[in-house]
């Protein structure tokens, strides 16, 4: 693991870093020219270039942060060398982010507070998206140098949080209500888990391995530098290679929620709407938009149309607590949309002027529906459910979207991350958490449960901790095997995965009140 890097390996890191960076400032220039936005002036195009820098920024330390994980079992068993192993890692990192679906991006944005979100190029906004950032690389930066496996996951979460109650106090407002607690409560009971998890499944599977895979080869500890024989060798690699995937299309996709909200906030005109909607899709939209806007004009045919109605929504979607005039509001809000979409062949066309207006209007009846789901809504019939659910589903294609560069970037400062500052991380997996060394089938097992519930996470759209399942899952195969485990670096582990929430939540928290009276 000491080995230093060669020029070959440094000469493509750079060129690799150089060339996702050239390769995003290049989309962004095509994507605002081709948008027919004004070219942007010189503090809005300081602001973004710092935005994307500290956000690309927070997924390079994740990779080296998290993905030292995935790598750990490979190296001390001698199935790849500690070089290739990264390397491969950060390649599979990669795929995995190109890959990936987008659920956990928009699930995340949906935890922050959403006057911010509707006002995200605002000086308020901005230190929403800067403060939860700088917060999450200040504690990852911190547990990674005491070589502790902090989850990212758990600190981005706490950060969030953190920014939501801050902004409700600077407010006058109860400190709660600028959160989604039900949101937030969704992962946090996916980040409480996951390690539970980690550590029975990996624990069942190695006593399941010993009872019915009787080699003895497999639960001894490796010899020298030996590699272990060909099959336990591919099973090992497989399994890192699975984590890696999972890890890059869980956790990449966390940064491309918070770039978004920074090209939306700075570069509207280009991404607060989805250019790729063509003609047939717009004209699904308006009919879709049409048909809910009737259903709930039937329901609400007696209430009185509200004084302010984008004002009643955003105080539902924030306090979560339903009046009088949400429904009405919501087809009110609704015929809007309907009708200035239906000006317009494509949303490309959509007037610059008005662009930021009809992407606020969206994701407001958005997520409304979103939470009405959730709260069932009193009133609304079987017919107004199925058109809400639909009309949700082309809101969210108009607006939750993430473009391919956007992607290739985060993918890149993942890859790369993980090639970087991944030992420290690695030793305490390999070397600190049980007291004998680890063997093929504990690594194995560990990877192969690591692999599954992060996979699983990322198809329903919850963010769960790397470093948690993983580290969690070699401490279950040692304590299966009796092994026994040194309690001062669980009690280190512990104490971590106590301490990152209110840690992040004051950081970010403190952050964000004073870069609101800078900005």
């Amino acid at each position: 693991m000491d080995r230093d890097h060669g020029m070959l390996e440094k000469f493509l890191f750079l060129a690799l870093l150089l060339g996702g960076l050239g390769y995003a400032g290049y989309s962004i220039w095509q994507d605002v020219d081709a948008a027919g936005a004004d070219t942007l002036t010189l503090l809005p195009f300081l602001l973004l270039v710092v935005a994307l820098l500290i956000a690309l920024g927070f997924e390079f330390v994740n990779g080296f942060h998290d993905t030292a994980n995935a790598v750990a079992t490979v190296i001390y068993t001698h199935s790849l060398p500690a070089h290739v192993a990264v390397i491969w890692s950060g390649a599979w990192n990669f795929l995995g982010v190109l890959l990936s679906s987008g659920a956990v991006a928009f699930g995340i944005v949906s935890l922050l507070p959403v006057e911010l979100i509707l006002h995200v190029g605002s000086g308020a906004g901005m230190a929403m998206v800067f403060a939860l950032l700088i917060a999450a690389i200040v504690w990852n930066l911190g547990t990674w140098w005491l070589g502790l496996p902090a989850s990212s996951s758990h600190t981005l979460i706490g950060s969030i949080i953190g920014v939501g109650i801050a902004n409700q106090l600077l407010q006058g407002r109860d400190g709660t209500a600028g959160v989604d607690w039900g949101q937030a409560a969704n992962v946090g009971y996916s980040l409480l888990l996951s390690p539970v998890v980690g550590f029975v499944a990996a624990g069942l599977l190695f006593i399941t391995l010993k009872v019915l895979v009787r080699n003895p080869a497999l639960y001894r500890e490796p010899k020298g530098n030996t590699p272990p024989p060909w099959w336990i060798r591919s099973l090992l690699v497989l399994t890192c290679t699975g984590v890696s995937f999972a890890h890059g299309s869980n956790d990449g996709q966390k940064g491309m929620g918070l770039i978004m909200l920074i090209l939306i906030g700075i570069v509207p005109t280009a991404y607060a709407l989805n250019h790729a909607v063509n003609v047939e899709e717009v004209a699904r939209f308006s009919a879709i938009a049409q048909a809910t806007e009737s259903s709930l004009l039937t329901l609400t045919a007696k209430a009185p149309p509200p004084a302010d109605p984008r004002a009643a929504l955003t105080a539902y979607v924030r306090d979560r607590q339903a009046s009088p005039d949400t429904l009405p509001a919501l087809a009110q809000v609704t015929r809007e949309i309907a009708d200035m979409v239906a000006k317009h062949q494509s949303l490309s066309q959509v007037p610059a002027a008005s662009v930021s207006n009809i992407r606020n209007d969206m994701y407001l009846a958005s997520e409304t529906i979103r939470l009405m789901g959730k709260t069932g809504e009193p009133g609304v019939d079987a017919t107004a459910k199925s058109n809400l659910s639909a009309f949700k589903r082309e809101l969210d294609q108009a607006t939750k979207f993430i473009p391919l560069w956007v992607k290739v970037a985060v993918a890149i400062a993942l890859g790369l991350g993980t090639m970087v500052g991944w030992k420290r991380i690695v030793v305490t997996v390999g070397e600190k958490i049980g007291k004998t060394h680890l063997t093929y089938a504990q690594g194995g097992a560990a990877e192969l449960v690591a692999m599954a519930t992060i996979g699983a996470a990322d198809m329903y759209g919850l963010p769960v901790s790397t470093t948690h399942v993983l580290s969690s899952g070699v401490a279950g195969t040692m304590a299966a095997n009796r092994s026994g485990l040194q309690m001062s670096t669980v009690r280190n582990l512990l104490m971590a995965w106590v301490l990152t929430l209110p840690a992040a939540i004051v950081l970010s928290g403190t952050l964000y009140a004073v870069l609101r009276q800078i900005m």
